[in-house]
């Protein structure tokens, strides 16, 4: 185990243990964007409110052009930044221990999944975790239903459409669709 806090360790993308003494750090922060998603998804709350639960959340102050449908899912929450006239959809899920960038003028549909979460192959380590980032660029769009994999980043204007599931990065002005989402168009 290194010096280093968990949470730097975590976003590095290092093979986290089920095991590893400082893992309650990590079931803590688990265990709090539960209750606050909980909060968000129970009851009705006015825009203003939905951003500042989101907000309590990242534990980062949010645009107030931020337009957020519940209900909406993390595992982690404190690594969600979103940038400015940004769009999230109904029942997104984001599991942001990797860390998730969205930036501005981005929509995204209903149901669609960031994962920056995975597990490693070997039988003896599936237990264990590794976290890498998810970068969502200025003016992308994506589908209802799409499904992020951990390491992407969706380029400026791209569309992810309906159903996708990314494995790769997508280069910025495409179209992409299927599973695995593959270019079907240039945008410009």
């Amino acid at each position: 185990m290194s010096n280093i806090d968990i949470f730097e360790r975590d976003k590095s993308g290092e093979v986290i243990s089920d095991s590893d003494p400082d893992m309650d750090k990590i079931r803590y922060v688990i265990e709090r964007a539960k209750k606050i998603t909980a909060e968000l998804n129970n009851s009705y709350h006015t825009k203003k409110e939905i951003r500042k639960l989101f907000s309590k959340l990242t534990g980062v102050e949010v645009d107030k052009s931020l337009y957020l449908i519940p209900p909406f899912y993390t595992d982690f929450g404190k690594n969600i930044r979103v940038g400015k006239d940004v769009f999230i959809n109904h029942a997104c899920t984001f599991m942001d221990r990797g860390g998730i960038t969205i930036e501005d003028d981005v929509l995204i549909g209903p149901k669609v999944n960031l994962i920056t979460i995975n597990h490693p192959l070997e039988p003896s380590k599936r237990h264990s975790t590794v976290s890498t980032p998810i970068v969502i660029k200025k003016n992308a769009w994506l589908g209802a239903g799409a499904m992020i994999m951990p390491g992407i980043t969706i380029g400026e204007n791209a569309v992810v459409s309906a159903g996708a599931v990314v494995t790769k990065d997508v280069p910025p002005n495409t179209v992409v669709a299927g599973v695995p989402a593959k270019i079907i168009k240039n945008i410009c």
